[in-house]
């Protein structure tokens, strides 16, 4: 007879395969955690590089839910009123009323007024608190998607990127169409829709040019200035509005 001798047991190698966590490994060995610590930093710096591009791919066909301001402005106890429009239900005298005041070379740059931004950092070096800024409409469109309200230096770095991706990929009538639809008009009111409605009480395709420059005119501060009840400065405003856009013919053609 054969005698039976007790056979070794041996422990299954624990399977590795793919853990997202990594918590079966040993929390102690430092090695593994600087891995982790990689890993994490690999993928936001993917995230970083990968995500800025797609979401102003998802933008050019589709509508922004809504802006970092108007999540700001909801804490802060204001509602928000606003209804997205498209362009060609938007009356053509708006775009050319904001491109006679805020940005009067829109169809010609290639997303920055270079002049403008020196002119205006000159401004600021001597002081100067005046309402020109350096901004294009297309930059202030990448502000108000993307990112946030204030004037850092990290905040405008990251306006050149988002601006010139707009550019590439969106067209002027696009970013036009947006940026009409996202603008703060006053406290709790959003695009050019809520805007005409707030303040004429009618949709802003039957807006006047009169009434197109008002709402231009009060945009350097909304909440400060309404169309409805114009100072005499905004007058002013609305009446130099209308003489620039009878005088811009076919250089607004790109945002029509």
């Amino acid at each position: 007879m054969f005698r039976s001798t007790a056979k070794r047991r041996r422990g299954r190698a624990p399977k590795r395969g793919f853990r997202l966590l990594f918590w079966r490994d040993p929390f102690w060995d430092p090695r593994l955690w600087m891995r982790r610590l990689f890993r994490i930093v690999a993928m936001l710096l993917i995230l970083s590089v990968a995500l800025p591009p797609a979401a102003v791919l998802l933008y050019r066909d589709v509508a922004p839910p809504g802006t970092l301001l108007m999540v700001l402005r909801l804490f802060e106890g204001e509602g928000i009123k606003k209804q997205w429009m498209p362009l060609e239900r938007i009356s053509r005298h708006m775009p050319v009323a904001v491109i006679a005041l805020e940005d009067n070379l829109f169809c010609e740059h290639d997303g920055f007024d270079w002049a403008a931004i020196f002119d205006a950092a000159a401004d600021r070096v001597r002081g100067e608190d005046t309402l020109r800024g350096g901004s294009t409409i297309s930059q202030q469109t990448a502000k108000n998607v993307f990112l946030w309200p204030g004037r850092t230096f990290v905040r405008k770095g990251l306006e050149v990127p988002f601006t010139t991706m707009m550019e590439w990929w969106w067209g002027k009538r696009r970013i036009m169409e947006v940026y009409l639809n996202v603008i703060e008009w006053g406290p709790g009111i959003y695009g050019v829709e809520a805007a005409s409605q707030a303040y004429f009480r009618k949709p802003a395709r039957r807006l006047t040019r009169r009434e197109a420059a008002l709402l231009a005119a009060v945009l350097p501060n909304p909440r400060r200035w309404s169309p409805a009840r114009p100072t005499s400065y905004i007058k002013r405003r609305a009446g130099s509005a209308v003489y620039r856009m009878s005088r811009l013919g076919a250089r607004v053609d790109c945002a029509l």
